[in-house]
This record gives structure tokens, C-alpha cells and sequence, in this order.
């Protein structure tokens, strides 16, 4: 089947000499692999890699044979060109991690509209906007809505984050953030993208990045955390 999309660059793999394998999020489809031959020949070849970096918005004429194999580009533009990511180390750096998180997270072969609008909208201000410090954070905790363990706070006055449960409780368990910990948790939760409250230090940050990491691990299977991690940290010690 011959389909017209939007789609957002996750994950590129080198194949053999030439070739490229790139897993794109889809508006129409959901997740996908495509393989994208010769496309480190010549000065196209130049050209189509630059297709292929992390989080690039792209429309794309593809054909979906929807059998589990690699399916093919037709055809393929920037629908959103960027103009300070690629140039931004801060930004680069988000990019890569934020990259590498939603390839390992995103497993549906299936369209999810809201989901794909969101992070489109979230990258394009990503884009325009400097106050980034919070960004993956808040990014990855607003992404947890749509893969379906978005915490619940109902009871604000309750002063531990279970993990597991994905709830806070009002008595610590073994699997309980601490109070600090949880604390800092619900500032995240109150915080949306467009937020320019610098609420955290650095250290705060770090905290609540192994926090959302290890939240991933406990509810997606297969998980893996990102090579990119200690980077990240790095830039924004």
C-alpha cells in the first residue's frame, strides 16, 4: 500500500556499506522501519543522510507492505526544517537522548495521532525557544500519557511516589521514591512545556532524570537505557 505521511526520525542503523535502516514514529502507521539503499554513495547519498538525524520531521511516500519487513521510501522531504537544534549543543544533546528514549519506548505498529502531534509540537519548541534546561524532563513525563503509565496524583497530600503502582501513597514502601525524591516529582508534574519556572539546580535535574529512567524500566518491557545518558548529564551538570 502506497502511503503519504509525516513521520519523526528515531533511529538510523548503518547496514553493510551503502545502506541505512531508519525507524521513523508515523502520523498514519504508528512505528516503522524502512530501509533507504545507497544512502552513503555520492553526493546524494550526502544528501540523504541528512534526512536521517535524530528527530528529524519528515513527509514521506512510502510503500507498506505492513508484513513485518523492512518497507521502502519513495519519496521524502523536511517538513520542518530546524534551525538551531543541529547547531545548539544543548539542544543536539536533547535531541540524541530524547532519540534514543522514544526508540526504545515506542513499540506500536499502530497510529496514534495525539501522540505523534504532540511530540511534532514539542520538537518545533524545542526548536524556537532557549529556556531547554527541563525540556527532556518534561517531555518524557507528558510522554508517559500516551504509552500508559502517566502518574496519578489524586491525593497531593499524600508524600511518597510508588513506583510500581505509579501512584503516590501516604506511607513509604520499598518501592517508594523517598520524600525529597517525590517532592521534586510532583514539580515536575505541575510543569508543562511552554513552563519558564526554573524550579530545579542542576543537581535536581539529575535526580529526576535516573528517576523517569528507572520509571521507564519498571513499566516498558525491554527497555534499555540510552548510550546517550551520561552525555546528557554531562551538558547539564
Amino acid at each position: 500500500m502506497q502511503v503519504k505521511t509525516k513521520a519523526i526520525v528515531l533511529s538510523s542503523l548503518k547496514f553493510q556499506e551503502k545502506s541505512l535502516i531508519v525507524k521513523c514514529y508515523t502520523l498514519s502507521d504508528g512505528l516503522k522501519s524502512y530501509f533507504v539503499r545507497d544512502a552513503f554513495s555520492g553526493r546524494k547519498g550526502n544528501h540523504k543522510i541528512a534526512y536521517f538525524q535524530p528527530l528529524t520531521l519528515l513527509e514521506i511516500e512510502a510503500v507498506h507492505k505492513n508484513k513485518g519487513t523492512l518497507e521502502h521510501i519513495k519519496e521524502l522531504k523536511i517538513s520542518y526544517p530546524y534551525t538551531t537544534i543541529a547547531s545548539d549543543i544543548a539542544k543536539s544533546t536533547i535531541a540524541i537522548f530524547l532519540s534514543e528514549m522514544l526508540h526504545h519506548s515506542i513499540h506500536e505498529e499502530e497510529p496514534n495521532p495525539d501522540f505523534y502531534n504532540f511530540l511534532e509540537t514539542a520538537f518545533m519548541w524545542l526548536d524556537t525557544h532557549n529556556q531547554t534546561a527541563n525540556f527532556h524532563l518534561i517531555l518524557l513525563m507528558e510522554a508517559t500519557k500516551f504509552l500508559g503509565f502517566y502518574p496519578e496524583n489524586t491525593n497531593p497530600d499524600f508524600a511518597f511516589f510508588e513506583m510500581r503502582e505509579g501512584v503516590f501513597v501516604p506511607f513509604e514502601t520499598v518501592t517508594c521514591l523517598t520524600n525529597t525524591q517525590s517532592f521534586l516529582l510532583k514539580k515536575l508534574l505541575e510543569l508543562r512545556l511552554d513552563s519558564t519556572q526554573v524550579l530545579f539546580n542542576a543537581q535536581e535535574r539529575q535526580v529526576l532524570l535516573k528517576i523517569i529512567i528507572d520509571y521507564y524500566a519498571l513499566h516498558l518491557d525491554g527497555f534499555r537505557k540510552p548510550k546517550s545518558l551520561e552525555v546528557l548529564m554531562e551538558v547539564f551538570k
